[in-house]
């Protein structure tokens, strides 16, 4: 007889030993401190500084956001109570869609309970809808777009990751009359690299293919008003689908397409992870919406970040710390092993106060383990020069010989 218990138990025990289980550390978060959050340890309140956070610009903090959130609850309760199409649909709800449109120059976007279920609803619809479509699929792209894939009949293409060239090479054995989703991100959010969005576009033009671009670790940072890399290139107008999220730089909760009319039209219409999910709360449409406005009012926020960001670097450099180097706001520091990635990050917290997630498998292929370093406009230069002092300190400590004898550039990825 099979035992079910038994065999989850041996699966999570070869997590453990691999170093890939994952421990979950119970974050105090104070709205009037971030980055700063406290933890408990042993009965005892610690305090520590976030480096791991995805809340770029501190807009979950934002006084203004705070109390559009407060208001809109009070006068329109927890939650929508229903789907979209059985009263989860509310002005609220509008009103984002519409603001987010009108912030990717888009003609329409539909709102989901997140970035996750909007990318899974999306492709998984299209696939599964237009007759013989043919997925052509970077090889880093996120879970979410994985799955929504995984989850159709449809042929995929898998093309190196941001290789225009190989890319090329897939669609000229397509026929042209055939129909195609290119499907990247423009943040790759794990090695932080940029993709050649321009070129692509320019691809899918010319063999006829729709794109599908996943932004969610570009809104809010990029661009004019915070648009994503499309807006930054100038390319709105000739993207099909951007797919972001309102969980990260925008401080909320929830994720969004943005397309023209007819293709949001459609996948409402057609896609099952749309039609029977209950509808985000209508306070946290509101608060994301005033987060978006103030987002595209002022560029000061990303400047503080992008100069923390520069700051860090600069500081790596100096220290000879090696780091990925790349065009975003994402510093990987490479950390060879799993479990002395984690037992870096596990000193780092307990010993100096610094809260830095170790990345690992499957979040990472085997071998490329990170600790994924996140500045936020809201960190002081002095945070930056201690997390810069305990990184040397913690992997001087672990392996003497994991530093170079000359102070390095970077580690390009």
């Amino acid at each position: 007889m099979f035992n079910y218990h038994t065999y989850l138990e041996e699966r999570l025990l070869q997590l453990k030993q691999d170093g890939n289980y994952r421990y979950f550390l119970n974050v105090n978060k104070s709205a009037r401190h971030f980055p700063n959050f406290y933890y408990d340890k042993n009965g005892e309140t610690k305090r520590a500084v976030n480096f791991c956070s995805n809340d770029y610009l501190g807009m979950s903090v934002e006084e203004e956001v705070i109390a559009k959130l407060s208001f809109v609850v009070h006068q329109s309760g927890t939650g929508s109570g229903g789907t979209r199409n059985i009263s989860g649909t509310t002005n609220h709800h509008q009103s984002l869609e519409q603001t987010i449109a009108s912030w990717h120059q888009k003609e329409a976007a539909l709102v989901f309970g997140g970035a996750y279920l909007a990318n899974l609803t999306a492709l998984q619809t299209l696939g599964r809808q237009i007759p013989d479509l043919i997925f052509l699929s970077d090889e880093r792209n996120h879970a979410s777009i994985i799955e929504g894939m995984r989850s159709t009949r449809n042929q995929k293409l898998i093309f190196r990751h941001n290789d225009v060239l190989h890319l090329k090479e897939l669609l000229e054995t397509l026929p042209l009359e055939q129909p195609k989703l290119i499907v990247f991100e423009s943040v790759y959010s794990m090695n932080g690299s940029v993709a050649p969005v321009k070129e692509i576009v320019e691809l899918a033009k010319q063999y006829n293919a729709l794109t599908y671009i996943d932004e969610v670790h570009a809104v809010g940072l990029y661009g004019a008003t915070g648009g994503g890399i499309c807006e930054q290139e100038s390319l709105l107008d000739v993207v099909d689908i951007i797919n972001g999220t309102l969980a990260k730089a925008v401080g909320v909760i929830g994720g969004y397409i943005t397309a023209s009319q007819t293709m949001i039209d459609f996948i409402r219409s057609f896609g099952s992870g749309f039609i029977f999910t209950t509808s985000l709360p209508p306070a946290i449409c509101a608060a994301a919406e005033r987060s978006i406005q103030l987002i595209r009012q002022s560029a000061q926020q990303r400047t503080y970040l992008k100069g923390n960001v520069s700051y860090l670097r600069s500081l790596l450099i100096e220290n000879g710390l090696p780091f990925t180097d790349n065009a975003s706001h994402i510093t990987p520091l490479p950390i060879a092993g799993a479990e002395r990635c984690k037992r870096m990050a596990d000193l780092l917290l307990r010993n100096h106060g610094v809260y830095v997630q170790p990345v690992n498998f499957p979040t990472v292929p085997v071998g490329e383990e990170c600790l994924r370093v996140i500045v936020t406009s809201k960190h002081t230069r002095e945070q930056i020069v201690h997390l810069v002092k305990s990184l040397k300190q913690i992997i001087s400590e672990i392996n003497s010989d994991y530093l170079p004898e000359e102070p390095s550039q970077s580690v390009t990825g």
